[in-house]
């Protein structure tokens, strides 16, 4: 299987075996471009409160603002940040619903509907090789995971048979993972270790023989990203894709099976007219939204919403 079906295949195995918060494809760096296949979200201690605001992603420059749940604030003096990104996190923080609007004296104020909570545990952070034969940049990429440290845990996943040699080359904290797309049975070879988030880190950038370049990191950007990553997962889960407009597909969980190919597909890559066994229909679109909350803590409609939307009705 292709590496993007076997993302996908663990993306679903993760959310059938566990209470959290998946998602795929996100940024992991501070000043590089790390991006991480899967990403898993344990939910902390004021989790509730967290999915009682908003199912989306509240923007990181909003919640690192001076605008709190007590006295409304000019958003122009509550922004530490450049205008005009202040500007957009202000009107999408009140588009979802984080931010409240108050008129006062003919300007407009802002307040946060509730406290930010401290709403996520544990993360882990999954990079997805099916094939260690074709390791591309794969050592690098989990140096630079392991010596940031600003998630947890960090896991390879192959599907390969796992040799010793392979293992060796692999950074010791680094967990690893065995697992069949196609059964969504789960070996772990190797425990991940606990990386040390609450410490300052140090951030590959360039990774040459004989040359690397770096940037440290503090333990408050560590704690930004970190933030910054659980609350892009929250808000995009891992169904960020479009299913292809085939009959062929079988999108059962949502998820893009063909059964011509036999196999999960890429529907932007692999579905269209060029495919021999493509069959024009209309692309299926699966409730992607009850998928989610019927199989993690995410809640698609919550408290804060459903009042945000009260409110507007006195003005209908």
């Amino acid at each position: 299987m292709r590496e993007f079906g076997f993302e996908l295949a663990l993306c679903a195995h993760l959310e059938r075996e566990r209470e959290a918060i998946v998602s795929r494809q996100l940024g992991c760096g501070v000043h590089g471009r790390r991006t991480l296949d899967t990403v898993v979200i344990e939910p902390g201690p004021e989790f509730d409160e967290r999915a009682a605001i908003t199912p989306a992603t509240i923007p990181p420059a909003a919640i690192e603002s001076a605008v709190g749940p007590g006295i409304a604030r000019d958003p122009a003096e509550a922004f530490d940040c450049h205008p005009e990104r202040a500007a957009d996190a202000t009107e999408r923080a009140l588009e979802i619903g984080f931010f409240a609007p108050e008129r006062r004296g003919g300007r407009r104020l802002v307040r946060q509907v509730a406290r930010y909570p401290d709403w996520f545990g544990s993360i882990v952070g999954i990079e997805n090789k099916p094939d260690l034969d074709r390791p591309g940049a794969l050592e690098t990429q989990l140096l630079t995971d392991v010596h940031l440290a600003a998630l947890d845990r960090v896991v390879l996943a192959t599907a390969s048979h796992v040799t010793g040699a392979q293992l060796h080359r692999l950074p010791d904290p680094v967990g690893v993972w065995r697992f069949d797309p196609e059964t969504g049975e789960r070996t772990v070879i190797r425990t991940a270790d606990q990386l040390p988030v609450e410490t300052p880190g140090v951030e590959i950038l360039d990774r040459e023989p004989g040359e690397t370049e770096i940037a440290p990191v503090s333990t408050e950007a560590k704690a930004k990203l970190r933030q910054r990553v659980a609350e892009r997962a929250y808000g995009k889960g891992w169904r960020s894709y479009d299913l292809p407009a085939c009959a062929r597909v079988e999108p059962e969980e949502g998820l893009p099976y063909c059964p011509w190919k036999g196999r999960l597909v890429h529907p932007a890559a692999e579905c269209g007219p060029a495919c021999d066994g493509h069959e024009p229909t209309e692309a299926p679109t699966p409730n992607v939204d009850r998928l989610r909350a019927e199989r993690t803590p995410w809640r698609p409609d919550p408290e804060g919403r459903r009042r945000g939307q009260a409110g507007l009705d006195r003005f209908g």
